[in-house]
């Protein structure tokens, strides 16, 4: 059984789960396509009370849920509860703007009658998420789905089977016909196998870079419809005119949230020379101040990892950088408990021959550079392979408008932590993936952009040339 619950807190196999078989994967797709096939006659508005009735379960059972989620991979109690109301905010959301989002779109044309642009549904679509927001990554794609009218399939991570069981129960507990959303304790063979049906349209993917390429080769190969979000190695650029104590008081915050495992948390710290001491002290002073335990304890303020596997990589990371030249500023000691916890640290002096300038380290791992200008802020910011989020930190608001519009990222945020809502778009560019989730830009990710013209009567002489040419 490959789909575990193991408490990184306290180490111990909380529950295993049984691996999906062949016949339990027919059962999804058919029921899906049929779902597919049944909605077509279904007007989209038919299905908002039952994403609001989902919002309304995920509030009445928060603390279960959230509890559920921290046992799942660890992370604080409160930071899952808060989880859990994200994702009611953005079935919300869906559900009281999605049928009008949906309408279909005019186009002012030449051509004689009305064009138009249809956003409809198409198809049964696979979906495959990762254990670090357990609950709202699989949101962010149902909850505009089901709107559509897109059924899914989905296959979590190994290590948090128990919020994938906890989501789908939700869902059908608030009334969804069955086939909205099937977990499924997949193997990778089999999802690839789900992603060649030809039933399955689509497939949406938060992940690491090597499983984007795995699953989107066979997408494409298969010709379907994807997304992909494979993570970031986001900057935080400092500049010189910033207020130290209001950058590091964000700085520290953004990057310990979630134990560091966040793919749009700030990993390089990028400050202007004239701050890059006062801001290293006192990043320090934030870090010395976390306090690791039980992650159900209020008390607790830095969490385990969400595995031994997590921490051994991140470790290695950490000596790896250290052993081609980077210097531990403060952390990297052993933490006495039985957790999986790696302790707050700050690195420097990592040059571009470093073995890990390019890698994304995903824990509690801050990296701080040195730069004496914007130019070379920007310049650094933009030497990644991937290219996710950011922050940029300026006392002139507009002077970090200025820079953040030279960053190539999906996203930027300018004196502010990097927030997710409904109605603003997610993902990045190069490495870090492509598609949106998300905002009307994620509602229409997976639909049909159908063009339709209607004309009162047979038109033969089209002044735009067309069909005119066979007259």
């Amino acid at each position: 059984m490959a789909y575990k619950t193991v408490n990184p807190y306290t180490n111990e196999l909380v529950k295993a789960y049984p691996d999906a078989t062949n016949e339990e994967i027919e059962t999804a797709i058919a029921t899906g396509d049929r779902l597919y096939n049944q909605w077509w006659d279904e007007p989209v508005a038919s299905r908002a009370a039952t994403l609001h009735k989902i919002a309304d379960l995920l509030r009445a059972n928060e603390d279960e849920l959230a509890r559920i989620a921290t046992v799942d991979m660890g992370k604080l109690y409160a930071e899952s509860q808060g989880e859990v109301e994200l994702c009611a905010i953005i079935a919300d959301y869906y559900a009281e703007h999605g049928a009008e989002m949906l309408k279909p779109t005019p186009i002012s044309s030449r051509n004689t009658g009305d064009a138009e642009i249809l956003h409809q549904a198409t198809g049964v679509l696979m979906m495959v998420e990762p254990w670090n927001f357990p609950y709202y990554q699989i949101m962010r794609v149902f909850a505009p789905n089901f709107m559509v009218g897109n059924p899914m399939i989905l296959k979590h991570a190994s290590n948090t089977p128990g919020s994938a069981a906890a989501f789908e129960k939700v869902v059908t507990d608030a009334g969804a016909p069955a086939g909205s959303l099937t977990n499924l304790f997949a193997s990778y063979d089999q999802v690839a196998n789900i992603i060649a049906d030809p039933r399955v349209q689509g497939v949406a993917l938060t992940g690491s870079k090597r499983g984007g390429q795995s699953v989107a080769e066979v997408a494409g190969k298969n010709l379907k419809k994807n997304s992909m979000e494979l993570g970031g190695s986001d900057a935080f650029v400092v500049l010189s005119d910033a207020d130290v104590d209001k950058a590091v008081d964000l700085a520290w915050r953004v990057r310990i949230y979630n134990a560091g495992q966040v793919c749009t948390s700030d990993k390089r710290f990028i400050v202007a020379d004239n701050l890059y001491d006062e801001f290293l002290k006192k990043l320090k002073a934030s870090f010395e101040k976390l306090v690791p335990g039980d992650p159900m304890d209020p008390k607790t303020t830095i969490a385990p990892m969400n595995s031994k596997r997590a921490k051994d990589k991140l470790q290695g990371q950490i000596d790896k950088a250290v052993a081609g030249g980077a210097k531990v500023y403060y952390g990297n000691q052993p933490v006495d408990l039985p957790g999986q916890f790696i302790q707050p640290t700050i690195l420097t002096d990592i040059d571009k021959d470093n073995p890990e300038f390019y890698d994304e380290m995903f824990g509690p791992v801050a990296q701080v550079f040195k730069v004496s200008s914007d130019e070379e802020a920007v310049k650094l910011a933009n030497d990644s392979e991937l290219g996710l989020g950011g922050i940029v930190v300026s006392e002139d608001a507009q002077h970090g408008r200025a820079v953040a519009e030279k960053i190539e990222t999906g996203m930027v945020f300018v004196n502010s932590f990097l927030v997710s809502l409904p109605e603003l778009p997610f993902g990045g560019v190069k490495g870090s993936g492509y598609g949106r989730e998300m905002s009307q830009l994620g509602l229409t990710a997976f639909t049909n952009e159908k063009l339709v013209v209607t004309a009162q009567e047979p038109d033969w002489n089209n002044p735009a040339g067309g069909l005119a040419v066979f007259k």
